[in-house]
Order: C-alpha cells, then sequence, then structure tokens
C-alpha cells in the first residue's frame, strides 16, 4: 500500500503501530532537506501526516472506511542537516467522523524538533 507513493519516495518507515501510538522514521537527505542543507519543514509535516494516518486507518473498519489529512499544523523547533528522524504520534480525539493526532518529531539524541498536530477525517466508502 506503500509503493509508489510519498511515504516511500521520503524513505519513511513505519515502526509501531498500536491503537495508542503510531512511531515512523525519515532519513534527513537529499530527499528530504530544503536548499540551504537543513531537514525541509514540508519533509516534517508529510511525516507528521504520515503517523496520523496511518494510526487513523489503523482505528477505522478498513472494509466500510479510509481517512484523509482534513488540517494539519507544525512548528519547527530545531534544524536537523543528517541523520535519522523519529515520529511518535499519540490521538488526542478518536471520534467516528474525525481523529486528530498529536505528533512529535525528535532526532537520535531525543532532542524536539517539531511538534505537529493533524485531524483526520474518516470517509465511508462507496460499495
Amino acid at each position: 500500500m506503500l509503493e509508489n507513493t510519498l511515504i516511500q519516495a521520503l524513505g519513511i518507515k513505519v515502526e509501531e503501530v498500536t491503537p495508542e501510538r503510531v512511531i515512523a522514521t525519515m532519513p534527513v537527505d537529499e530527499r528530504t532537506r530544503q536548499p540551504f542543507g537543513f531537514l525541509h519543514g514540508g519533509a516534517s509535516v508529510a511525516l507528521a501526516e504520515t503517523v496520523a494516518s496511518v494510526g487513523t486507518y489503523n482505528l477505522v473498519d478498513k472494509e466500510t472506511e479510509g481517512c484523509v489529512g482534513l488540517e494539519i499544523n507544525a512548528n519547527h523547533i530545531r534544524a536537523k542537516k543528517d541523520g535519522i528522524v523519529k515520529a511518535i504520534g499519540t490521538p488526542l480525539h478518536k471520534g467516528k467522523t474525525t481523529m486528530i493526532w498529536d505528533i512529535k518529531i525528535f532526532d537520535e539524541e531525543d532532542n524536539l524538533i517539531c511538534v505537529s498536530r493533524c485531524t483526520m477525517a474518516v470517509l465511508k466508502l462507496k460499495k
């Protein structure tokens, strides 16, 4: 399901999925840096929304429901030039039509790189 997507292009790897937490990693390299050599804020946002999407999809009825991002914000706290970042997402609200996720992105030394909140829409799939 992740092949040929932005997730694969950015090198995002989903490491853990439970009803209460999702963890994913992403390299800081030529795919995810901005022109000055730092982690691109958009890449951090893509990682955050991926975590929220995977977490929401894990909680819905996969036979009748899907999910899409509805709103996301992010505060970029610390710059990073290389290595790996790890996103940890936890659900703040698990509703029938929306879910809200809190996502924190850390570097290898557990320094906070970015904080994000993402609202996901839960969609009913047509049969």
